[in-house]
């Protein structure tokens, strides 16, 4: 089993760590694994792609464990929509194999390139939270391995805490090793997309709250420098799924190539370059011209169709986007608030951002519901996510705005996502999740990993 000291960094490419990395291809390398850990008195993480923005798979000093060698699909039965694939396998991998056969997976991350190990651990959620909840509440079961040495598996029947625990738990008590899925079945690889503007923020609110019951899928942008009677105006886009026979040509739509990102703007221009030519728009004023832009370009309500790829993973068009934030990278806030609360919450945090001179340069918004999962960060109300630049000059003051935020979201009963917040604290953590889950949380760890192998740098700065 080999072993690279390497340094690793978030997807933000805002935060980093060396660590011992070790690529597990069999349920054996991972026991071995652990029992390094144990001899040598490391601790050991699991990372899948590296998509958090956050500290999650981050592991200073210890062991990481690259889980994208066990990536294989291991069943797959096109009658049932019934899969089985290991913790590597990406959503990329997950979708190409079901979609030609007629289904889809039923909840999916903004992003193809995420883990199914990752999306477990964080739970994650799409543009149809509202309906289908999250990734979890689709899991038929899984399988893991403890530090302990036991092999588990857990469903909502079967080890029904350890399931709702790990599921949501970072990875911090064991590590997935196969997952069974129920994917959703379509009748064509096209969705009904509605367009919409809205003027501010209480009608932007307002139309994911009455636009969801009526959609599968809902999702805003906001423009995040707009202020005054303009503050959160934005655009909303709700889709549907086609109903069999609305589609013509349904086993035509759902190949392949009518839903693979195509690597080329007109065929010629590789999109691989692109971030490039958003570097000199990374900043203030650049970004204030792009969202200006973008909410004029947006004042025209019409309807259209778009591939299930296309519509989902907006974060892959351009590859490497991440890079245009340059050498300091970026952060992304995430904050879900009840729907009570909302618009007084995002209200202040935009205001303060403004008056900071640290404004986010995107805003997305969601509808969201309440889920059973012990780290949950779900509410019966909407997410904001805020990505912001980082630098130099700017990392210490952006750090304290965003724990200011934090005040606010806790004051107004709001929680947080640990796929993205890297500047939240303990003592904020463990205020919103509440005193009864995380004593849950640390009698199961105690339970499933008694030597306290399973840490990253996430685990350390929220539970200490």
């Amino acid at each position: 089993m080999r072993t690279t000291f390497t340094q690793l960094e978030n997807f933000g490419h805002s935060l980093n760590a060396h660590a011992y990395v070790i690529q597990p291809r069999v349920v054996e390398d991972i026991h071995a694994a652990f029992e390094l850990a144990k001899k040598e008195g490391l601790t050991v993480t699991a990372r899948g792609a590296g998509r958090s923005y956050n500290d999650a798979a981050l592991n200073g000093g210890g062991i990481v464990l690259d889980m994208s060698a066990m990536n294989l699909i291991t069943a797959w039965n096109p009658a049932t929509g019934v899969v089985r694939a290991e913790p590597g396998a990406t959503l990329e991998m997950l979708w190409q194999k079901v979609e030609p056969d007629g289904w889809w997976p039923p909840v999916v991350s903004g992003t193809m390139k995420t883990t199914l190990g990752g999306c477990l651990s964080a739970n994650i959620h799409g543009k149809n939270n509202f309906k289908m909840g999250t990734f979890g509440e689709h899991v038929i079961e899984f399988t893991a391995i403890l530090p302990t040495g036991a092999q588990v598996t857990c469903s909502p029947k079967v080890n029904a805490d350890l399931f709702h625990a790990m599921i949501s738990g970072y990875g911090m008590l064991g590590i997935f090793t196969s997952v069974t899925l129920q994917m959703k079945r379509l009748h064509s690889g096209l969705l009904t997309v509605d367009a919409l503007p809205v003027q501010n923020l209480s009608r932007h609110l307002s139309a994911l709250q009455d636009g969801a019951p009526h959609n599968d899928y809902i999702v805003g942008w906001l423009d995040t420098f707009a202020g005054g009677r303009s503050l959160g105006r934005g655009q909303i886009h709700a889709a549907r799924y086609l109903h069999e026979g609305e589609d013509p040509n349904p086993r035509e739509t759902m190949k392949l190539k009518n839903q693979i990102l195509p690597p080329y703007i007109f065929g010629v221009f590789p999109k691989s370059l692109l971030y490039q030519f958003m570097k000199p728009f990374a900043n203030n004023l650049g970004w204030r011209m792009v969202n200006i832009a973008k909410y004029m370009a947006s004042l025209r309500t019409h309807t259209f169709r778009q591939a299930h790829a296309a519509f989902h993973f907006l974060l892959d068009y351009v590859p490497n986007w991440e890079l245009s934030y340059g050498r300091g990278g970026l952060i992304q806030y995430q904050s879900f608030l009840p729907k009570e609360t909302a618009e007084t919450a995002w209200t202040e945090i935009i205001k303060l951002s403004q008056k900071r001179g640290m404004p986010s340069y995107l805003g997305v918004t969601k509808r969201h519901r309440p889920d059973k999962f012990l780290l949950s960060h779900a509410v019966d109300g909407f997410s904001l996510a805020l990505d912001f630049k980082v630098t130099k000059s700017n990392s210490k003051p952006l750090s304290a705005m965003l724990q200011e935020f934090d005040k606010v979201v806790l004051e107004n009963g709001g929680r947080f996502y640990f796929a993205k917040n890297s500047e939240t604290t303990a003592e904020t953590a463990q205020a919103f999740y509440g005193e009864e889950a995380v004593k849950k949380f640390r009698k199961l760890k105690k339970r499933c990993d008694p030597n306290g192998l399973l840490e990253s740098d996430l685990y350390r700065r929220i539970f200490g």
